[in-house]
This record gives C-alpha cells, structure tokens and sequence, in this order.
C-alpha cells in the first residue's frame, strides 16, 4: 500500500503566505467593518435623498396650488364722503383702470372722481326737456356701461360712460365722456306721455343694430320698444327707429325688470317675493310665461344678473342668497329653476353687484357686510364687516382688483381687492355642478371657449376617470400576455430560444412611446374602425384556436421530434396564418350578421364608437407596458430555486402542476411588482393617449369612446396657459393627484409584496 506523503510547510512561510496573522486580520476586519459602515450610510443617505426628492416635488406642487384654497382679501384703501350728495344717489361704477368713479344721481347729473381722494374729475349734467323729471333709471349688462334714465313724460334718455386715453410723457391720461348711442333727443317711448316708473335696457351691439326697452308706465302698462339706428355717413348724425307692443299683464306692485342679453326673456320682481317672466323674443308674440315665487315667503330686496345675463342672483330680506336660471325640461320648455345658495347674511340684502368678466359677485347687507361670493363653485369667499351703516350701493372694477363700497350715509371707502381664484373649489372640481345652459348637473372640463362670458369648468372627474381607464384596458390587454409569456419562457421554453425571445421583447421597451401614439392612431384607429369582426376575432377566437391547436399538436406522432420548449415556434406562423383569415372574413361577416356594417349596428343598438376609443390605446399602450411586466415576471420566475421544481416533479407532479403549485406562488412578489410598475407606467403614459384617444374629457369606461386622460391634459394645455392663471393651477392640481395616485398604488403594492415575501420565504 502507498501512502502519499505531504511536504512539510516551514511554520514561517505558512503563516505568511497561507494565514493571516493576528494583525493583518485585525486590519482585515477593520477596512470590511469600514467598507460596510461606509456602504451601509451610502445607502441610507441614497434612500433618504430619494425621499427628499420625492418629498420635495411634493411640496412644490403643493406651492402652486395653494393659491387655489386662498380666499378673498380686501384691504382699505380710503374713505372719503361722496362726491355728490345734494341729490339721490342711482349708480356707481369704477372704471377699468380703477383711477376713476362714476356716480350717477337724480337730477341728471354723472360725475366723473378721482377714485383715490373723491376729487371730482368731470361732470356731465343730461339735457333734460323743460318741466320734466327723471323718474326711473336702470342700467344694461355692467360690461356694456348703458345706462338709461326714465323721464316724467314717457321719454327715455340712453347714455354710455366713455374714455379717451392718452400718454403724454409716458403718463396715462383718462378723459371721461358721455355717449349717446341712439342720438341726444329723448326716444319717446309711451305716446301718451306718462311716467316711466320701471325701466329696463339692453343693447346688442354698440351704436347699431337692435336693442330692447321694457317700460312699465304709471297707468300699469308694460310698453316694449325695439330700437334700430342709423348713423349718417356724412354727418355723423344718429337717427333712431322704434317698433313697439304694449302688454297689460302687468305685476301689481312690481319693484325691477331685467332684460336679458339675448333680448328673449325680461324678468319683474314684485313686492310679495314672485318673478314674474316674459318672454319677449318677439314682440308679436310676447307674453308672460311664469310666475315663481323665489323668495320663499320673503320679500326680494336685491337681484341682478351674473356676467353674460343667464343667471339671476337673489338677496332676500332674510340675507339669503341664490341662484336661479332657465332649464329646459322634456317639453322644450324653459322653466326658472333654483340651481344653488350661498352663505346667508344675517341681514337683509341690499346691493348685488355681478364681476364684469366672471361669475361672481358683491353683495352687501343692511348691517354692513360684504360678501363675495362665486356662481358656479357656491364659495363664499369673503363676508366681514365692512361699513357702521347699512350699505347701499358696490362697485367692482373689470380686473377685480378694486372696490368701492357706498353706505347710506354717503361714505364711501376704497379699498383693494385680491381674489384671483374664486371659481375653483372642492365642490366645482370634484362633483357635478349645474352650469348655465345645462339641463342637469355634470362633470365637465372644458377650459377654453369662444365666447366672451364663457365660463371655464374644471372637474377633475374627467381627467381622473380617463386615466383609470386608459390604464384598466390596457393592463387588461397586457398583463395576460405578459405574464403568461414570462412564466412560459423562463420554464417552459428552451435555453437557445429563450436567448433570443426575451431580449427581442425587452428590446421593444426602447421603442418611443410616440411612435406607438403615431401607428395607433394613423393606421391601428382606422384598420380598427374598417375591421371590427376582424378585432373581434383576435380576441375571441385567437385563443380558441390556440387551445384547439394544442390538443390537434398533442395528438400527432410528429411532436416526439420537436424537442420540448420549441412549441412556440410552431405556433407562431398559425397564429399570422389565423390572423390574415380573420382580416379576410371581415368583410363577409360584416355582410352576414351586421347588415354590411358592425360600426353603424353599434350605434343602432345605442352603443357610442369613435375611431379613437379605448380599444386602441388598450392596445397600443398594453404593447409598451409588456416589456415591463414581461421583463420583472421572467426574472421572478427564472429565479425560482430549481431544488423546489425538482423536488415538486419528484413527488410526482406534472410541470404544469409544478407551476401552479410552487413557481407562481414563490414568484408571485416578484410578478406583482413586475403588474405595479406596469400599471405606474400606465397612468403615467402622455404620448400614446395624445395621440390615440381623441382627448375627449368623457366620464365613462365604454371600450369604444375616447377618453383624456391626466398627463395628456397637462402635456397639452400648460403650454398654452397663462402663468399664475386659475387654469394653470388646475392643471399643477391634476400633476399633483397623478403623483398622489401614483405614490399610494406604489405604496399599497409594496405592502402586499413584502406580505407575499414574507409568506412564501419560508419555502
């Protein structure tokens, strides 16, 4: 028997070169503890930056949108006794520059102030006729500046403030002036010469066209007169035209009259708290339509109209404040129907003053108050003490940016106004609201109109629903692709394929979003709409044929020489050859069972389609999101111990039970990540919808309509919008809900992952 001997190691060079003695192992021991003291503070100090981060686009965002929650602030500025007081006050205006007032009084005189110290600028005195006194006045649209005064004699005087501007010296000079759009002489608007008690004037366009008067005499009579006018060219003299109708269905003590913008509907209050309505769009047929009792038993003490004359404002002895205006019903009739309240007053309403270009207002009350108040979100935005005595008149200048409060004791104070957001709230961005126009409320975004008193509308509910939806589809279009192919290549398919499919899908992921939100929406939309059995076939009958594929395959001798894990490869030419017979039949089935055209069967069934619909951007989006659920669920499950496989095959099991039993199960945190961060990838995609959903702010999940969603309202309208702007912060606002979103999905997920690890660790 050999034995094998061992050379002998001289003890110095085996401490030397073999073991470490005491000290170099010391030291050893000191740089790990200082590489990972090092490692370990480079981590936390990466993890909390990352928070800070986080953390910090928070704080910015919420930064631009808590102008939103500010209410109004008012700062006084001055107070001074009126300019005018030796006769009864009617009107005050502050002009757009919010250098100068206007006060109209009852003697026929308009005095032009300095808004400032109260020093008069100018004043105009009317040419009244001889022996005759002004005795009803009235005022159109506040952003028209008309103003009518009612004469003793059954002539009316129609007026418009006017300015001149100027800068000599690089220094604004406003010169006021009175206008008389239909000439200087009194129109004559009752021919037998009574009092006018109660007027009302509209004009549609400046100098020309057609304008309305309501007048209701002394003797009870309500006299209409359209006006047209003529301006000679060569003169410049204006001449105007009149047609007139007298109705006797007069209120009995009636108190104002409104006419609207449109000249179709004029409304009288009486003293018992009812409106009574007309409607006036032809003077042939007018005639009263309704009486409403909209003061609930109170008396109606102020009442306007909002910018744009479709809603009525209403103050009652009370304080309560309201919202009233005309709805359609089934019948095609319009009805004045009660749309909202505002925080009451603990006095009565005095004064409303409407905004010139929102809708809000100003209402004061007989002890003081001042209250600002919006249309559409219901704010109250401020209510104070304003004045020690009740107060009578308000004026706001067009910029909202200065006041002027008037009390009964002829005191009058000046001061600024900030209020830069007062339509947006809670309530108007995140429930229904009735807006003007409407029959019913609804969630509307619709930021941008042509119309001068358009009134924007920010719901939230759109963007937030489109962009659950954009999501929903296209997870449901991507996560059973994704992971049933990450499960089939990481177990099922052969190493030499498996090298070439899963770095051709991962590849995919580099393919820009917009070239995808191109195809889809160039050629994917359009094949879509000309091919619907087509699209139906793929999703119904594809894995139907792939089943049946499966168990003709498991049948035939010729699968013993396919190696395993090659299936796919056979199955990929079936699947294009199925594919093109599908496009092929299209238009046959489309003859067969849907009269020649599933798209118009749709909608005779009252199914909603348009070209670009949820069906596409499921589709194009779910192909940018596989490669990120495919990548994370392969790895997972690749990297399932093979000692569990092998030991679930070796009691027994069949692969697929293998599967069901132990890999998905123990890769189950990592496919639930590989769902969130497709999911995350969703919600936050821009190109794609841009490009493919038609951006219609919807509130539906119906597959075949469009939809917008929160970044792509962002990527499209912040461009576009003014900086510091109400609609610019709405739009921070929907960053900031998209990346709370995105934050508690992520967070809720992580919790279930680490619930998930934690229960299958163990195996």
């Amino acid at each position: 028997m050999n034995d094998t001997v061992t050379p002998a190691v001289p003890p110095g060079l085996r401490s030397r070169s073999l073991l470490p003695d005491t000290e170099a192992r010391l030291k050893l021991r000191k740089k790990r503890a200082r590489r990972d003291r090092n490692s370990r503070w480079g981590i936390t100090a990466a993890g909390f930056g990352v928070v800070f981060a986080l953390a910090m686009i928070f704080v910015y965002l919420f930064y631009e949108v808590f102008p939103i929650l500010k209410g109004a602030t008012v700062t006084p500025q001055a107070d001074y006794a009126l300019p005018v007081t030796q006769a009864t006050h009617q009107h005050l205006i502050l002009e757009r520059y919010e250098e100068l007032g206007i006060q109209y009084t009852e003697n026929g005189q308009v005095t032009f102030f300095e808004a400032d110290t109260g020093a008069v600028r100018h004043q105009v005195s009317l040419d009244l006729p001889d022996e005759t006194e002004i005795t009803s006045f009235t005022h159109s649209e506040v952003i028209g500046g008309v103003t009518a005064q009612g004469l003793s004699n059954g002539q009316i005087i129609i007026t418009r403030h006017a300015f001149d501007l100027s800068f000599p010296q690089d220094r604004r000079v406003i010169a006021p002036r009175i206008e008389y759009p239909f000439g200087a002489n009194p129109i004559q608007v009752d021919q037998d010469g009574k009092a006018i008690q109660h007027l009302a004037v509209e004009t549609v366009t400046r100098g020309s066209g057609g304008s309305l008067i309501a007048a209701i005499t002394e003797d009870q009579r309500l006299i209409l007169t359209h006006l047209t006018t003529r301006t000679n060219m060569m003169t410049g003299e204006t001449t105007a035209n009149t047609r007139q109708v007298t109705l006797t269905d007069v209120p009995a003590a009636p108190v104002k009259m409104l006419l609207d913008k449109a000249l179709r509907n004029l409304f009288i209050t009486d003293n018992r708290g009812y409106i009574h309505h007309y409607d006036v769009s032809d003077l042939n047929t007018a005639r009263k339509v309704a009486s409403i009792n909209a003061g609930n038993g109170q008396n109606i003490t102020a009442i306007d109209f909002l910018v744009g004359s479709v809603s009525l404002i209403i103050g009652t002895e009370k304080g309560e404040l309201s919202q009233w205006f005309l709805v359609r019903d089934e019948n095609n009739q319009f009805n004045l129907t009660r749309i909202r309240e505002f925080k009451s007053h603990n006095a009565a309403i005095t004064v409303i003053t409407p905004e010139y270009t929102r809708k809000g207002f100003l209402a004061g009350d007989a002890d003081g108050y001042l209250g600002i108040h919006y249309g559409t979100s219901a704010r109250t935005l401020y209510l104070k003490k304003q004045a020690d005595a009740p107060i009578k008149d308000l004026a706001i200048s067009q910029v909202n940016g200065r006041i002027l409060v008037l009390d009964d004791q002829n005191r009058l104070q000046v001061a600024s106004l900030w209020n830069r957001h007062p339509q947006l709230s809670f309530s108007a961005m995140w429930n229904k609201v009735w807006y003007e126009g409407r029959g019913a409320p609804d969630y509307i975004w619709q930021s941008s109109s042509g119309s001068d008193e358009f009134e924007s509308k920010f719901s939230l509910v759109p963007l937030s629903v489109g962009t659950l939806k954009a999501a929903f589809y296209a997870m449901l279009f991507a996560m059973p692709l994704a992971i049933a192919g990450a499960i089939y290549t990481a177990y099922f398919m052969t190493p030499k394929l498996r090298g070439i499919v899963k770095p051709s899908i991962e590849i995919m992921e580099a393919l820009p979003t917009v070239i995808l939100g191109f195809l889809a929406g160039l050629w994917l939309a359009p094949f879509a709409e000309d091919n619907l059995p087509a699209v139906f076939s793929f999703f119904i009958l594809m894995p139907v044929m792939m089943l049946l594929f499966a168990f003709i395959w498991s049948k035939l001798p010729l699968r013993k020489i396919v190696p395993d894990g090659w299936e796919a490869a056979l199955l990929a030419p079936v699947i294009l050859l199925f594919g093109y017979v599908c496009i092929i039949a299209s238009p046959w089935i489309e003859i067969w069972f849907f009269n020649g055209s599933m798209r118009q069967w749709f909608t005779d069934i009252g199914v909603t389609y348009d070209q670009r619909n949820a069906l596409i951007v499921g589709i194009a989006m779910g192909f940018a999101v596989i490669p990120t659920i495919f990548s994370i669920a392969e790895d997972a499950v690749f990297t399932v111990p093979r000692h569990l496989t092998q030991g679930s095959l070796a009691l027994g099991a069949t692969r697929w039970q293998t599967v069901m039993g132990v890999v998905i199960p123990t890769a189950s945190p990592g496919i639930f990540s590989a769902v969130m961060m497709g999911f995350g990838r969703a919600v936050g995609e821009t190109m794609i919808v841009l490009m493919a959903t038609g951006n219609s702010p919807v509130v539906n999940f119906n597959i075949f309509e469009g939809m917008r969603t929160l970044s792509a309202n962002i990527a499209v309208e912040l461009p576009e919008t003014a900086v510091g702007s109400s609609h610019f912060r709405v739009l921070f606002l929907a960053a900031l809900v998209l990346l709370a979103l995105t934050f508690i999905v992520n967070t809720i997920a992580e919790i279930i992952r680490q619930r998930l690890r934690a229960r299958y660790s163990n195996l």
